[in-house]
């Protein structure tokens, strides 16, 4: 098993947890929170770099 599986299983089991102890619009909540706020903590070139990959991504 890869490490990627690995770390993909683990979030998976980590999420249910949560889905089960923390009501569900809390858990929305950091679904779109966390990453919303690491985003902008990226400073402007981070931001730019991360988009075109991003980008490059979805036109393969």
């Amino acid at each position: 098993m890869t490490n990627r599986t690995k770390v993909a299983i683990g979030g998976v089991v980590v999420g249910l947890i949560l889905l089960a102890w923390i009501p569900l619009w809390l858990f929305f909540l950091v679904v779109i929170g966390v990453p919303a706020v690491a985003y902008f903590t990226l400073d402007s070139s981070q931001r730019r770099r991360l988009r075109r990959v991003s980008r490059r991504q979805i036109g393969r």
